[in-house]
């Protein structure tokens, strides 16, 4: 029975990326907790039920139902703390998004920034308008009509602007938890940068106060995360990642020292040649002669 269901989800994965878009009615009967990662797909749920969700660092206790906006590029997850719980889901990729001239609404929308608010209360009567979008989205993926994926995409605007119109869930961002995502977060970001493939798309983050920017917290609050979770600073393990990439293009590159130090984000090849000795105990040039 295990392996069936194995293979039913895999399955159920390789329909998703084959599509770009999946919707499914949920009912379940069992407390489950997801594991806290990043997922595959942009996610819109419409749950009925109690929750603890952990979504970047914070958390939202949400009871009743709730509609849900999930990011790919930020990690969560859910504990459904009643034995029951029911709803809709539907998972789609950025790139079945861009089959409408208006899929700039996943970058611009707040409901799918990092610093935005995913989670919205519903009172009964909306519950029953978001319920209906969902079954029409039901409805035109067991279609057969042509351009169902145009209606399908109109229906995903449709309720991302019904919940543009709701007020959203607090959260609560005390404890070690949320510093715990936080970082968690924040190492995600770093690492998301790298690989440098051309120097013409330099690092776009280089400091704990651009990264502070990026994940819409203040910089102290970040570096006290950070410091909490693994005991070194912010601007230490951007400092390290930024040498370990920089030993890689030394060595795997014939980019001129200077686009190196560009690529990194050095406005002067000067300023990247005293930090990678400062790091390092060598310069960058004598580096690469050694490893060549």
């Amino acid at each position: 029975m295990e392996k069936a269901l194995m293979n039913e989800q895999s399955d159920f994965k390789k329909e998703l990326k084959l599509a770009g878009f999946k919707a499914y009615e949920i009912e379940g009967k069992n407390i489950v907790m997801r594991e806290y990662t990043r997922k595959d797909f942009y996610k819109i749920c419409l749950n009925n039920g109690k929750n603890d969700i952990h979504y970047s660092d914070r958390t939202y206790k949400t009871e009743g139902s709730i509609l849900f906006f999930g990011n790919p590029h930020i990690p969560y997850s859910w504990e459904v703390l009643t034995t029951t719980y029911t709803g809709y889901t539907c998972l789609f990729s950025e790139a079945f998004m861009k089959g409408a001239e208006r899929s700039g609404i996943l970058q611009n929308s707040p409901l799918f920034q990092l610093g935005g608010t995913p989670i919205f209360v519903l009172n009964e009567e909306q519950r029953i308008t978001v319920s209906a979008i969902f079954e029409k989205i039901l409805a035109e993926q067991a279609s057969e009509y042509v351009y169902k994926d145009d209606l399908i995409r109109s229906y995903l605007h449709l309720l991302i602007h019904e919940a543009l119109k709701l007020k959203p869930t607090e959260s609560q961002q005390d404890g070690p938890g949320a510093l715990r995502r936080l970082a968690s977060v924040f190492f995600d970001l770093l690492e998301r940068q790298f690989p440098i493939e051309s120097a013409e798309q330099p690092l776009k983050y280089k400091t704990a106060q651009d990264y502070a920017g990026g994940l819409c917290v203040h910089v102290n609050y970040l570096n006290r995360a950070v410091k909490t979770v693994t005991g070194k600073s912010t601007t230490a393990h951007i400092a390290e990642r930024i040498i370990i990439e920089a030993r890689a293009l030394l060595q795997h590159t014939n980019w001129p020292i200077a686009e190196v130090a560009y690529a990194l984000g050095f406005d002067y090849v000067t300023y990247f040649n005293n930090f990678f000795k400062k790091h390092t105990g060598e310069n960058p040039t004598s580096l690469r002669t050694k490893l060549v």
